[in-house]
């Protein structure tokens, strides 16, 4: 019986070794498909916030920043190495709800912030990210509030006094004798900030200006008041550091009443001729400052143009192309910061405080673009003019 016993432990034995033996090697091998997957996880993965409207009145700037940013994260992903993972939330342009994003995507495990996109949602975010040590970098943000005091806080956009002193050197330059007239909004940050530097500046280039009117967000329906001042002052060039939103309404309103001035904006002009509704024949000649211009012959700026179009179906702004060297930016400041995706966001934050003076970047909106430790990037506009329903150099 005891033979029988061990004989058939012995067999039992045989079967447990056989099945615990070896794996065929076909099986222990990942196939061909996977490769690039497991080398990117094992270079780890990065978590990018962004905030902006995606929804309401200024949602083609928001959803244009959102695919800007998509286009760079897919580039680099597909690099293989370190890769970004994006979650863009909306914020339909507004403080408290930005804040109420911002909170979300911390809670997601954000590391770096591209955003906000307005400025006036940017200022009441830029206070969380301070206090939080989350480092940030707006692509479209103009005003100095958003930077005032926080080291964190880097812009991709050049700011609203450049902006304003830009327009008037151009106007000295090239329209030294205009009847210079300004709209502008005095309930906002953006556009506060853009006519003051440019009132400054026009004074110092002895510009001539022979008509201010201001408006609010909620007077932003109707413009006659402004036009017919502006008018009888027989101003032959108006300033509008405003939105598109209250600048289309300015266009057909003058349209109207038979006014065909020159108009001059700045950056939250661009958007216009993607504007639901909009008749863009109003916009023809109407110029502006802008870092980026998508008839621009070089070979990366057709090539991002090329792919916006595709995924996209339209022309990118320049609040896409500052969105898509915003993320370049980041991912190379990380590169030059020795960081990697497991680092928190606060010793990432301390880390490209310090890098950011250091660096120079050539992107679609600027060459050689470097930042001071205050957080101002160092690039100049160009004016650009709506011709023919597209933007071209001016």
């Amino acid at each position: 019986m005891k033979r029988w016993i061990s004989l058939l432990l012995a067999v039992c034995m045989l079967f447990t070794l056989v099945a615990c033996g070896p794996k065929d090697d076909k099986q222990d091998q990942p196939d061909d498909s996977n490769n690039d997957q497991q080398q990117s996880e094992s270079a780890g993965t990065y978590k990018f916030g962004g905030i902006g409207p995606l929804t309401g009145e200024a949602a083609i700037y928001g959803n244009a920043v959102k695919n800007g940013a998509t286009i760079a994260v897919e580039e680099i992903n597909a690099l293989g190495g370190v890769q970004i993972n994006l979650d863009f939330e909306d914020d339909v342009a507004d403080g408290e709800t930005s804040v109420n994003a911002y909170n979300t995507l911390v809670d997601w495990g954000m590391q770096c912030l591209v955003g906000t996109v307005t400025t006036g949602a940017c200022i009441a975010v830029s206070a969380e990210t301070y206090k939080d040590r989350v480092f940030t970098l707006t692509p479209s943000a103009s005003s100095v509030d958003v930077i005032d005091g926080k080291d964190n806080m880097f812009q991709v956009c050049f700011t609203d006094p450049n902006q304003g002193t830009g327009s008037a050197t151009y106007m000295a330059a090239n329209m030294p004798e205009a009847k210079i007239a300004v709209i502008y909004r005095n309930d906002d940050a953006y556009s506060q900030g853009i006519r003051d530097t440019f009132v400054a500046k026009a004074a110092e280039e002895e510009l001539n200006i022979v008509y201010e009117g201001t408006f609010t967000a909620d007077t932003a329906t109707d413009f006659s008041v402004q036009l017919n001042a502006a008018q009888a002052a027989e101003a032959d060039l108006i300033f509008l550091p405003i939105y598109y939103q209250p600048a289309s309404v300015i266009l057909k309103q003058a349209n109207d009443m038979g006014y065909k001035p020159t108009f001059f904006g700045v950056d939250g002009m661009d958007g216009i001729l993607g504007m639901t509704g909009f008749d863009t024949t109003l916009a023809e000649g109407v110029m502006l400052l802008t870092p980026f211009s998508a008839d621009a012959e070089d070979d990366l700026t057709k090539s991002f143009v090329e792919k916006y179009q595709a995924a996209y179906g339209e022309v990118p702004n320049q609040f896409a192309a500052d969105a898509y060297d915003a993320v370049y930016i980041l991912y190379n400041a990380l590169e030059k910061a020795g960081c990697n995706p497991d680092m928190s966001a606060e010793e990432i934050c301390e880390k490209l405080i310090e890098v950011m003076p250091t660096l120079t970047y050539t992107g679609l909106t600027g060459t050689d673009m470097t930042w001071a430790s205050t957080g101002e990037v160092s690039k100049m506009p160009t004016a650009v003019v709506i011709k023919d329903g597209v933007y071209v150099t001016a």
